[in-house]
């Protein structure tokens, strides 16, 4: 038997040949002589990998944003011009035809356009150019006529050939030839990109949206599809509309340069409609600096009848024009357009400020499909109006009237029965007396015997 103690319990006993005991085995999850769980390491590897696939994540997607941006581009490019594609195919024709042929117009349009304003600009450069000696002579002239100098224009030629501005200007536009070429091939090399990808899209559209909705549920591909059916309407018909927009507003401003007489009115009426139909927000402002400075160049008074003309037309393009042709394809608030430009311009720059509406006005539509609605009651505070006295039941002091009446004694009182809140006698003020079809015989009330009731 095992030895106790005084206090009666089990007192250890030594091992023999003086060996220690053997040990406790180790906690479940702990490593052997350590009191670290054998989870732990394995959580640290695990949180440091995520944190280096995070880390390579943002990296390659920085690394990716502008490629990613000309996708999203290509595909609302795509979304565009689906309308025109489809059609053209409904008649037999091969999509990739129509997509080509729809593309081949744009760029005859594009270039068509491009080639003659830059036409228009190079002749403008080039009058300026060749008038330049006349109006530093006319400067020239004005100051030594209000300043009393003797300022000579073959003195200023001289110190600007001879200054360092100039030559430290000549230097740093040597040297920015370079970045602007680079430039220039980085801008053409996108146009590729977006090309290639928004041709892609539009011709495979159909096999696109199948291998997409191959890998969904049946429910979820009615979804997809309808939300896809919506991105194309908004986006074809924002575009649209905006042409239409863009052809009336040229027109307009093309009837005014010609009638005053501005040189190359065709080609800066076509820039105004453009400009001002596609770039949201300061589009109209940029769109009419151009005309106003050529009309400057002809007479002071013609560019201030620019501006006017542009101001007055662009209130009636928001009030009257542009609700009519775009309540059927983009009718979105104008405050909730305007927030939608400056935050596309905030995620996207100019590329989020051009697709910010149609991508509004798909997502509208989408959740509206999907919102439950209903009827407004016909209470005047809607329309923002507080009801009249009178109108909204009874009013307070009617109401106070009638507590006062229902009061303790108020019967004795007065001498007739309380009236309800509406005015009216109470219950017992009305006594419709008996049935006249009813022709049996109805107990006198002892109050008409003028005895008391008992």
């Amino acid at each position: 038997m095992a030895s106790t103690d005084e206090s009666g319990h089990d007192t250890p006993q030594a091992s023999p040949s003086g060996t220690t005991p053997p040990s406790r085995p180790p906690a479940d999850g702990a490593a052997p002589g350590t009191g670290m769980p054998r989870w732990l390491p394995r959580a640290m590897v695990l949180a440091l990998a995520l944190v280096a696939v995070f880390q390579l994540g943002s990296w390659a997607f920085h690394q990716l944003i502008g490629l990613l941006i000309n996708i999203l581009i290509a595909f609302f490019l795509a979304l565009a011009i689906e309308p025109a594609v489809s059609r053209m195919s409904a008649y037999g024709m091969r999509r990739g035809l129509a997509t080509f042929l729809v593309f081949l117009g744009l760029l005859i349009v594009s270039a068509g356009f491009v080639t003659l304003l830059g036409s228009m600009l190079a002749g403008q450069i080039i009058k300026m150019i060749e008038d330049f000696p006349d109006y530093l002579d006319s400067v020239i002239n004005w100051v030594n006529g209000h300043f009393h100098t003797d300022l000579r224009r073959v003195d200023i030629q001289e110190g600007l050939l001879h200054s360092d501005w100039l030559r430290k200007y000549v230097q740093n536009s040597a040297t920015g030839v370079l970045d602007v070429s680079t430039q220039v091939l980085g801008g053409l090399f996108q146009l590729l990109t977006i090309g290639l990808f928004s041709f892609y899209f539009a011709a495979d559209g159909p096999r696109l949206r199948r291998a997409l909705c191959s890998v969904l549920p049946p429910a979820r591909q009615a979804e997809v599809l309808r939300a896809w059916e919506i991105a194309v309407d908004k986006t074809g018909g924002y575009i649209y509309s905006r042409g239409l927009m863009a052809l009336v507003s040229g027109v307009a401003h093309y009837i005014l340069l010609q009638a005053l007489g501005i040189p190359y009115a065709p080609v800066l009426a076509v820039w105004v409609g453009l400009v001002s139909q596609f770039i949201p927000t300061i589009g109209t402002y940029l769109a009419g600096a151009l005309p106003m400075l050529i009309a400057f160049t002809v007479n002071p008074w013609y560019a201030l009848w620019v501006l006017i003309f542009v101001v007055v037309y662009q209130q009636f393009e928001n009030y009257m024009l542009q609700p009519k042709l775009t309540a059927k394809t983009v009718d979105i608030h104008p405050a909730v357009a305007f927030g939608s430009v400056i935050a596309g311009t905030a995620l996207l720059g100019a590329v989020g400020a051009l697709i910010s509406i149609p991508a509004v006005a798909t997502l509208q539509a989408f959740l509206g499909a999907y919102v439950k609605r209903y009827a407004v009651t016909d209470d005047p505070r809607v329309q923002g109006h507080r009801p009249t006295r009178g109108s909204g039941g009874p009013g307070l002091l009617t109401r106070a009237r009638g507590v006062w009446e229902r009061r303790p004694g108020a019967t004795e009182a007065t001498g007739h029965l309380p009236a309800d809140s509406d005015g009216t006698a109470g219950s017992g003020a009305t006594d419709p007396g008996p049935d006249p079809e009813n022709s049996g015989p109805t107990d006198p009330d002892p109050r008409d015997s003028g005895e008391g009731a008992s």
